[in-house]
């Protein structure tokens, strides 16, 4: 299926929060959301949706500011789709487009704390292996790290989330 993505708009608010309401066993990732949208770690057009053939929003990837150590980044999170669309491409689709947009502003890293059989199908690599950790403990395999650009290596250092994450 071929998918449309494009940057959520105000309208696209409800949706976005059903979708992850939905995706998620409790209301905590679309708290978060919700606690970015209002964070100066919010980017315009980093918050990506996958529509349906009808245009409605069925899939949502979301990338905010972070930091690796001192180094400006950006955190994958959260991602969600409709449970009747999952394994349909929406979530890829989603998160391609995040990805090609946070590139389009500059971007260069890109961290994620998911499923280590998903996500490494974007570029993402385990991220101890580039000297990369968190203040908590998380399986090795689930913190994964992408540079947006083979000119620019992934630094090393502890990820600093903005404050909703809680981290």
């Amino acid at each position: 299926m071929n998918w449309t993505t494009r940057t959520e708009t105000s309208a696209d608010i409800p949706a976005i929060r059903e979708i992850v309401l939905a995706a998620f066993e409790t209301s905590e990732e679309a708290d978060l959301v919700d606690a970015l949208r209002a964070d100066e770690a919010w980017i315009d057009g980093l918050s990506i949706v996958a529509t349906n053939q009808e245009g409605t929003p069925v899939g949502h990837a979301l990338l905010t500011r972070c930091h690796i150590g001192e180094t400006p980044a950006l955190c994958l999170a959260p991602c969600a789709v409709l449970p009747e669309y999952q394994k349909t491409g929406a979530g890829s689709a989603a998160i391609r487009a995040a990805l090609r947009a946070a590139k389009d502003k500059g971007g260069f890293f890109v961290t994620v704390l998911g499923h280590p059989t998903y996500y490494p199908r974007f570029g993402f690599t385990r991220a101890s292996e580039h000297g990369i950790g968190l203040t908590i403990d998380v399986p090795d395999e689930a913190m994964m790290a992408l540079t947006l650009d083979s000119g620019h290596p992934l630094p090393s250092g502890t990820v600093r989330y903005a404050a909703p994450f809680g981290i």
